[in-house]
């Protein structure tokens, strides 16, 4: 007897009761954490065959293949990754082989999960990039004669949106799109059900639903918030409950029978299709079934597919009106900003001193870094707050993605603004080991690519998940740049990224060669054919040899040419040193002063008086 393609069952309105968790029978039968799972598509056939049997005997309808790790990254970590294609492959062919030795209807449903690195707008991994590994899995997987595709576990939404888009181009099978929620049924960022769900409907997966989380009761909370956004199939693939660690091992303390309870009423509530995640065992599955030939489940019709006001982005502030500094480049007004690192300890009166010392000069903006070269010193945010307050001058806050997560930078960022800080420069962050710390442990949650995302996002009023945060931040959003980088065409393609997230204007590292910061415009000023992001301009005066020694072989993307050592060594006596250190900084600022839209300048040690005759003097008052 020919049974249906999965796709007909689909559209005739059948109910499915997925499998369980093969990782869970796998580590109960000795597979250690230490092992690749899917490695045992190779090794350990046979139990596989096994495991897919006794799915299937306890009454599952749809077997998912043992892949879900099997992408590309995941399997690299194990030096696997020559093996992708056979694992996949043989991942399909032995749940299709448990199938045809039991004569069973059922089908084989590939399994995709996430690719285990940060995608963009969070990450470095570009949607391309992700999308053509989610492709290069899925192929084999429709090749090898998978009926659906199922994407599980995913709890970022660009991320399973790529993953989609690259099953599509993969071929024309159905997919199940499965998110992971926390215990109020949010994903990562906090976006919620009704919305995520929403968007994998409108992005074409032919059923949608949840899957993990914190068990079964959940899931039907949240169930009737899922049918009144999509008419689209809804699966429930639940945990039973929340595991503990019994002897090393993680047992989940859901009964089959609860189980049971749960598969009965979320079919009654409308969902088209049930099955377990990690925990679940044939048993659970078993009594799944039983719910099956108790309820005649029917699919209630889904409701309306408006998007909340709150979930639309707000027009942003113009950039002319979101800070004075903004507002000077905006009008193409040359710009002078001093930096000043914040003080070691919690007095900052001499700081407050020289910024006074600074706004005399007639500097437009301090530039204040993030604990630089992984140095611990008071807030950045802080000691930017103090200097407008106290001093009236606009700062720009240095904002590194290291020492916080996520949750931890959108604080920060929502307070910034409630305090007025109005111009961030985003950075990733020097490493730990740099400083004095080296056991300190970084985040780099997001790097600075990702960082002017949320960025963005904040100024359109929404915050990660896409919920509103009322009115929108005003930030001015800079970036960093090093024409002098040792890898200068993966700068260049960061600095793209940075361009294309929302960056709206950049400082440089600083300079000592004019040669190369001109290479590094010509790239730039190319970018949108509109003159590119105005580009300020680092400029550091040596102070003595020593200090040029330091800048040339201690400070991590900086270039000191030969020509500017040798200039240095000249000299003897300090004074003389540090007239060379101006004089060579005065002849690079006249030399790329008409290519560029600003300096910062930076005060060694502090000493603004080093600073100050590079700035035009100010003009006398009336």
């Amino acid at each position: 007897m020919t049974h249906p393609t999965f796709q007909q069952a689909l559209d005739a309105g059948e109910c499915f009761l997925f499998d369980g968790s093969t990782a869970t029978a796998l580590h109960d039968r000795g597979i250690t954490l230490q092992r690749s799972f899917e490695e045992c598509n190779l090794k350990s056939p046979d139990l596989l065959l096994a495991i897919h049997g006794e799915f299937l005997a306890a009454g599952a309808q749809v077997l998912t293949t043992n892949t879900w790790g099997a992408g590309r990254l995941k399997l690299a970590a194990r030096g696997l990754d020559g093996e992708l294609d056979a694992i996949n492959r043989q991942g399909v062919d032995l749940a299709k082989r448990a199938i045809a030795q039991q004569g069973a209807r059922a089908w084989v449903a590939g399994c995709i999960g996430p690719l285990g690195v940060r995608i963009e707008p969070w990450g470095p991994t570009s949607f391309d990039e992700a999308r053509a590994l989610f492709r290069e899995q899925a192929t084999p997987l429709i090749e090898a004669g998978a009926d659906l595709i199922v994407l599980e576990g995913f709890e970022d939404l660009n991320e399973i949106h790529q993953a989609i888009l690259a099953v599509q181009e993969a071929g024309q099978l159905p997919i199940a799109a499965l998110m992971t929620t926390n215990e109020d049924g949010q994903a990562l960022f906090g976006a919620e059900p009704d919305w995520f769900i929403k968007q994998l409907d409108t992005w074409g997966a032919d059923m949608v639903g949840l899957i993990g989380g914190n068990g079964p009761a959940p899931h039907l909370r949240l169930l009737e918030k899922l049918k009144a956004v999509t008419a689209k199939p809804i699966v429930l693939q639940p945990n039973p409950g929340l595991p503990n660690m019994v002897d090393g091992r993680l047992i989940y303390g859901a009964s089959p029978e609860y189980l049971g309870g749960f598969a009965g009423r979320a079919l009654a509530a409308g969902a088209r299709a049930v099955g377990g995640c990690s925990g679940t065992t044939p048993a659970h599955i078993r009594a799944m079934r039983g719910a099956f030939r108790q309820e005649r489940a029917f699919v209630q019709g889904g409701g309306g597919f408006e998007l909340k006001p709150h979930e639309q982005p707000q027009p942003e502030v113009p950039f002319a009106f979101r800070s004075r500094f903004s507002l000077k480049l905006a009008q193409n007004e040359f710009i002078h900003t001093v930096e000043l690192v914040p003080p070691k300890g919690m007095e900052y009166d001499k700081l407050v001193a020289k910024t006074r010392q600074c706004r005399a000069l007639g500097v437009d903006a301090i530039n204040v870094p993030d604990g630089p070269r992984a140095m611990a010193r008071m807030s950045a945010l802080a000691t930017a707050l103090i200097i407008e307050q106290q001093v009236g001058l606009e700062t720009i806050l240095h904002y590194a993605c290291r020492d916080r997560n996520l949750l931890g930078m959108q604080s920060d960022l929502l307070g910034a603004a409630g305090l007025g800080l109005r111009n961030i420069l985003a950075v990733t962050g020097d490493p730990p080991k740099l400083g004095p710390y080296p056991q300190a442990t970084a985040v780099f949650d997001v790097d600075a690519i990702g960082l002017v995302n949320m960025l963005k996002r904040l100024n359109t009023g929404l915050d990660l998940g896409g919920a509103s945060i009322g009115k929108p931040t005003s930030f001015s959003v800079g970036v960093g740049a090093n024409p002098v980088a040792a890898d200068l065409e993966r700068e260049k393609t960061r600095f793209r990224y940075k361009v294309e997230a929302g960056a709206q204007w950049a400082i440089t590292q600083p300079v000592f060669d004019a040669e190369s910061l001109f290479r590094f415009l010509d790239f730039t000023e190319a970018l949108d054919g509109k003159g590119g992001l105005p580009i300020i301009a680092g400029i550091w005066p040596l102070k003595s040899l020593r200090n040029a020694e330091f800048m040339a072989n201690e400070v991590p993307g900086a270039y000191v040419p030969p020509t500017v050592l040798t200039r240095m060594a000249k000299w003897s006596t300090a004074e003389d040193q540090i007239k060379e250190g101006l004089a060579i900084a005065q002849e690079v600022i006249d030399a790329i002063r008409p290519r560029i839209r600003g300096l910062q300048l930076s005060a060694p040690f502090g000493q603004v008086e080093l600073v100050a005759p590079l700035l035009p003097k100010p003009e006398a008052p009336w």
